[in-house]
């Protein structure tokens, strides 16, 4: 599906990988809806590409289905949705020590929110046998984010749901896309494009963005920023137990290096 004419929400889109993906919309030539749990920075992109901002927050679906009320009103039924908002913690002692709070905050924000974005725009969508749907997860959902139990648990489900999605509704003309970035210099890790000059493994925003729109017109499922992650997959698929044992070690070779498991200096390690 192309932008250019195409009404678009980006979630998430008041920084980082959801303001690029909003910046690159526009400047295709879509009418784009920039929708952030904070409004000042929502209202600052739209502002800069001359969009619609809307506060809301993705763990509510009246506030999703209202989002995309008003941005219908304002630009026309939805042609694309890119579900992106996101966080990232990290376990503060074992795998399984977060609390149960945070256990569902990552699910709500992770998975809950493709489905309720999706329940609200499949009928229509199916109706006119035209729609794109874009969730944006992670490598993390293919692969698994050493020292982050909860956020590889539910950016695995997020791609289990978008497979979910292309393999159903493929024959009624929606297409459905799954991101998978690794290691993004945005603020979620504290990094700058600056950071991303000095090392090839970290990617910038834009980058990411660029990557997700050629994606999407080009109508493909699995959109990587870093082509480096479908080898990983390929060698997790091929012999899991042997794929396991190198994630052992590369834990064990942060411990050494870093003195901890932060997931901001992994990249250093690629």
């Amino acid at each position: 599906m192309k932008f250019e004419g195409s009404s678009v929400i980006v979630t998430g889109a008041g920084s980082g990988i959801g303001a690029a993906i909003a910046r690159h919309a526009a400047a295709k030539g879509a009418k784009v809806c920039v929708s952030d749990l904070d409004g000042d920075k929502a209202r600052a992109v739209a502002d800069e590409i001359g969009g619609l901002a809307i506060v809301c927050d993705v763990r509510d679906e009246t506030q999703i289905k209202s989002m995309i009320a008003e941005a219908s009103e304002a630009h026309g039924d939805i042609d694309i949705y890119v579900s992106n908002a996101g966080l990232g913690k990290g376990d503060p002692d074992h795998a399984a020590s977060q609390s149960d709070a945070h256990w569902e905050l990552n699910w709500q924000v992770h998975v809950m929110s493709h489905v309720y974005a999706a329940r609200a725009l499949l009928p229509g969508m199916i109706e006119r046998k035209s729609g794109h749907l874009v969730n944006v997860a992670s490598a993390a959902g293919l692969l698994n984010q050493i020292g982050d139990a909860a956020y590889s648990a539910t950016k695995h489900a997020a791609v289990s749901f978008a497979e979910s999605l292309a393999i159903t509704h493929g024959a009624d003309g929606i297409g459905a896309s799954v991101v998978c970035p690794q290691y993004v210099a945005t603020p979620l890790l504290g990094m700058s494009d600056a950071d991303a000059s000095k090392q090839a493994s970290l990617l910038t925003a834009d980058d990411v963005a660029a990557a997700v729109i050629d994606g999407v017109e080009a109508g493909r499922f699995l959109i990587l920023s870093h082509p480096e992650v479908q080898t990983y997959t390929v060698h997790r698929a091929k012999d899991h137990d042997r794929w396991v044992a190198g994630m052992q070690m590369l834990r064990a070779k942060a411990m050494d290096t870093f003195g901890g498991i932060q997931v901001e200096n992994f990249y250093k390690l690629m």
